[in-house]
């Protein structure tokens, strides 16, 4: 927390997250000496808090880690170091001249002015409505990582009986953490003719667990009213065209979606940052600078990582970049 809110920081982090908290301390470790971070939870370390299960942290610690570990390694760490953060705060605006404009419950809206800014607000779920499934909208439709908080964070079962569409990794590791909890999962279906996510989670989510998974299936429409009651499951072609004669009805009480990332770059956009129409991330050099000078990006903002190593290694990277930018040693 910081103590004394400056109206300047020589580098001001966008996210609390993994790459976020990587960047802060890296930051701080290359010389910027005022480092602030924000984010609009209630706590530092972004969606590893809700991520329980184990598999985070070989390739940084060599050590098999639940997700909440991973995190607390970084918080010890960035309050050792002496990073301010603010929490429960929103930043509204982000200019090309690096100011940054947030609002919070504590001490309300902020102007503040950076010499290096890096991006790093991770990504956020596909819903329904942006993979187009048909039907009425019951209760009981949900992204599988709010699924993944209610569970894990706030103790809430959303369901007894699930289908999960998407072969992602956060629909296979919700296959078996509701399986955990007693839920019976009927399938995970996926569209493509392959596994989408990482298959070591194939093996160890679904297969040790009996979960089936049909490749090339949809879900063609939703049943029910006031509650999901059931799925209408179909294969699909190669111009991934429902075949006629291969629907199915699936009972069920809740449909879980995993059907991708997209990474939030609203704010992005807003600074001027120039952003891939692949990914829906901002263009990077090696250095994760964007196009807009002193403005870097970093983790799940730039583009979706399969492992947290990985985003950890990039927010390292941009925070040494961004303090070196704040101390005029580069003019990226």
């Amino acid at each position: 927390m910081a103590k004394q809110l400056k109206s300047r920081y020589d580098v001001i982090v966008i996210g609390a997250g993994p790459g976020g908290l990587a960047a802060a301390i890296s930051a701080k470790k290359n010389g910027a000496d005022d480092v602030l971070m924000i984010d609009r939870e209630l706590e530092l370390g972004g969606i590893l808090l809700q991520c329980i299960h184990n598999g985070f942290g070989v390739g940084t610690f060599k050590e098999d880690l639940p997700g909440p570990g991973y995190a607390q390694r970084f918080i010890n760490e960035a309050r050792t170091v002496g990073i301010d953060y603010l929490l429960d705060t929103m930043v509204l605006d982000v200019t090309a001249g690096r100011k940054v404009f947030a609002t919070g419950t504590r001490g309300g809206f902020k102007e503040l002015q950076a010499g290096a800014i890096v991006i790093a607000m991770g990504c956020r779920e596909r819903t329904r409505a942006q993979v187009g499934i048909p039907g009425p909208r019951p209760a009981g439709v949900y992204t599988a990582g709010l699924a993944q908080r209610w569970v894990n964070v706030e103790g809430y079962m959303p369901g007894e009986r699930f289908v999960i569409l998407g072969s992602g990794d956060i629909g296979m590791i919700m296959a078996r953490r509701l399986t955990f909890e007693g839920a019976k999962v009927e399938r995970v279906l996926e569209v493509m003719p392959y596994l989408t996510g990482l298959s070591r989670n194939y093996v160890q989510c679904l297969m040790d667990f009996d979960i089936p998974l049909q490749l090339r299936h949809t879900v063609k429409r939703i049943i029910g009213n006031d509650r999901v009651e059931a799925v209408e499951a179909v294969q699909v072609d190669e111009r991934w065209q429902p075949v006629r004669g291969t629907e199915e009805i699936i009972a069920c009480d809740t449909l879980l979606l995993s059907v991708g990332l997209i990474p939030e770059n609203e704010l992005s956009q807003k600074a001027g940052v120039a952003l891939d129409p692949v990914t829906n991330g901002p263009f990077v050099d090696d250095g994760f600078a964007t196009n807009i000078p002193g403005v870097f990006a970093a983790g799940n903002v730039v583009h979706v990582y399969d492992l947290v190593d990985w985003v950890t290694k990039a927010g390292v990277t941009a925070g040494k970049r961004a303090a070196m930018f704040a101390r005029g040693l580069c003019n990226e």
